[in-house]
């Protein structure tokens, strides 16, 4: 069984689409972390008894640091990390602590409309206005640059009758809601394989 922790700071509709579409006995959410108290994402984590930390790197109360969730990843024997729009930089010193074991989807054609700033509404704005016809999502490995990692998988779509980025977010959102469950079903199958050069997904 595939043991995940995953990472929200909004809605969390791609931590619902993982939890309702791949299979119970080959995935153990075991907790889920936000940076944000209000985060509505956590009311679902509460209904379906996911364990929740609130995580910061500054000291605050309620939260706990990076360090701690290193300790607790590892007590608990993690095996995946899942950024599902968290909207915060993660530390260098994490990042090392969990390599090729931290990954997340982009709503986007990586390695285009990436990097810092691109996140949400405003990469789909970025896409509108450069006119492109497709657009798409890409689930990547997670290094120290923004949207920087490894290529695992993408989706495309088509874009071209959309009338406004509103239209094509909700178009992505609904290819990221397919990839995404996709590739940690196959993670989970231990299907995709790691080289230096490039990553493979068995069928």
């Amino acid at each position: 069984m595939l043991k995940i922790a995953v990472f929200v700071s909004g809605k969390g509709s791609n931590l619902k689409s993982v939890y309702n579409k791949v299979s119970k006995e080959k995935l153990n959410i075991c907790t889920v972390v936000s940076n944000k108290e209000d985060c509505s994402a956590l009311s679902f984590a509460s209904e379906k008894e996911i364990p929740i930390f609130l995580v910061s790197e500054k000291e605050k109360e309620g939260f706990v640091d990076y360090l701690f969730l290193i300790n607790e990843f590892q007590k608990f024997s993690i095996d995946l990390i899942l950024l599902a729009g968290f909207l915060k930089k993660i530390p260098d010193y994490f990042i090392e602590a969990f390599e090729n074991k931290i990954i997340n989807i982009h709503p986007a054609l990586l390695p285009k409309y990436g990097g810092k700033g691109m996140y949400g509404l405003n990469v789909h704005r970025a896409v509108f206005n450069a006119n492109e016809k497709i657009s798409g999502a890409t689930v990547h490995f997670v290094d120290k640059i923004y949207d920087n990692g490894k290529i695992i998988a993408q989706r495309k779509i088509d874009i071209s009758h959309a009338n406004s980025p509103e239209e094509i977010a909700e178009q992505v959102l609904n290819i990221e809601h397919e990839l995404l469950p996709y590739i940690i079903e196959k993670f989970a199958d231990m299907k995709i394989i790691i080289t230096d050069s490039k990553i493979k997904i068995l069928d």
